[in-house]
């Protein structure tokens, strides 16, 4: 039997076309239902999944409609059809485009949500809107999402903090207890004698006992306007992570108008978001007034604003505080996001005033976040860090 090249080409080519005219038609909806062929199967599924929710407001007349049970379905249909990235996407705009804000009001919704940052944010958003009878499966998806993310930086944040903790606890003077071997003789290499094949230190290095004392104090404090709203849950998680570390004294504050101080909380980070409440206005000297009161140790401490610096307080009060803090010896960062999606909105000018205060302001990456912290702990060079990681650019495209 022989097969012919050409008649293949032509079924692939065929083929082509075919799943092209498929994909379009999926995409483009009943308008094009009379130039396009025929859907069938799990492809009028798919298209009815999608009309539902991208045609509900336009010529088709599909829809979620106000019923849980056919939302319930809609979820089903969404989570059988499309990969879990796509799924996502849908549930959030399903959120946004169609006000389905009964999507996240009912637990047997709730349970059939595919869990992400987007509808955290969303949940704690709702907050006490959401009826007592769907808490538990509420907190239950983020729990979910927050084991994730804390399974994702834990180890990396207590590996990156340690070991700037251990830097900083170095002394040159340690009892012999405390010499750290390996340091001493990499730091004493050029005293090698070799007729004695020996090591003359001139200087010893060790380490004080950190273990059996705080070592540094951090304080995050949180802004939660709306558009913070996933700063607020990756923060959460990261004092939670670092509150673990008996050689760090972790204080945890949220802020809009009022102060709240969720320190105690820090045991569960599921506690601290939905201790939080976003949105409402901004009083970020208020905060940080609070936040001077925590500060017993300013040349030990590290105080962490994540704020996009819309100030509705006293904005000169606010900066004079922020130089107080920094002449007293308090290493200050200063973050307009903590996010994969970069900064949002800012207000410049005060970034610029931070700015020329030497503390730069700038978006930082959850996965950047733990060495950011040990260049802070270390007292290092954080503009020389920001830009070497390109962070400090990262707040700069919503006007760029």
């Amino acid at each position: 039997m022989t097969i012919d090249d050409d008649a293949v080409h032509d079924d692939d080519t065929a083929d082509t076309a075919a799943e092209r005219a498929r994909r379009w038609r999926l995409v483009l909806g009943d308008p094009a239902a009379a130039e396009l062929p025929a859907l069938g199967g799990a492809d009028l599924a798919m298209d009815g999944a999608l009309a539902a929710l991208y045609e509900a407001s336009g010529s088709r007349k599909g829809g979620l409609g106000k019923s849980a049970p056919s939302v319930a379905r809609w979820l089903g249909d969404i989570r059988k059809y499309f990969p879990s990235t796509v799924v996502q996407v849908m549930q959030h705009d399903a959120v946004e485009r169609l006000n389905l804000y009964s999507l996240l009001t009912e637990p047997e919704l709730i349970d059939s949500i595919e869990p992400d940052i987007d509808m955290v944010t969303t949940l704690i958003g709702l907050g006490r809107a959401i009826p007592e009878s769907s808490k538990a499966s509420a907190r239950a998806l983020v729990r979910k999402v927050v084991d994730e993310v804390e399974r994702r930086i834990a180890d990396r944040t207590r590996s990156a903090v340690g070991a700037a903790l251990d830097r900083a606890a170095r002394v040159h003077r340690p009892k012999l207890r405390d010499i750290d071997w390996n340091a001493t003789i990499a730091r004493n290499l050029h005293n090698y004698l070799p007729e004695q094949k020996t090591i003359v230190p001139e200087r010893l290095v060790g380490h004080g006992r950190r273990a059996q004392v705080v070592g540094k104090d951090i304080v995050l404090a949180i802004d939660q306007s709306g558009s913070m709203a996933s700063s607020v849950v990756y923060a959460s998680i990261f004092g939670a992570v670092i509150a673990t570390m008996r050689s760090v004294r972790t204080s945890l504050v949220v802020f809009d108008t009022e102060v709240v101080d969720l320190t105690d909380k820090l045991d569960d980070p599921v506690d601290v978001l939905f201790g939080t409440t976003l949105g409402g206005g901004t009083d970020i000297n208020r905060a940080i007034a609070y936040c001077q009161g925590l500060i017993s140790r300013p040349t030990d401490s590290i105080f962490v604003l994540i704020s996009d610096l819309y100030e509705g307080g006293i904005r000169e009060e606010m900066l004079k505080r922020v130089a107080h803090l920094r002449a007293d010896g308090v290493q200050v960062v200063v973050l307009l996001a903590l996010s994969d999606e970069g900064a949002p909105a800012f207000d410049r000018e005060i970034a610029g005033d931070l700015a020329a205060l030497g503390i730069p302001a700038f978006a930082c990456t959850p996965d950047a976040f733990p060495d950011l912290l040990a260049v802070a702990i270390s007292r290092g060079d954080i503009v020389g860090w920001a830009d070497a990681n390109e962070l400090s650019r990262r707040g700069m495209s919503d006007e760029e």
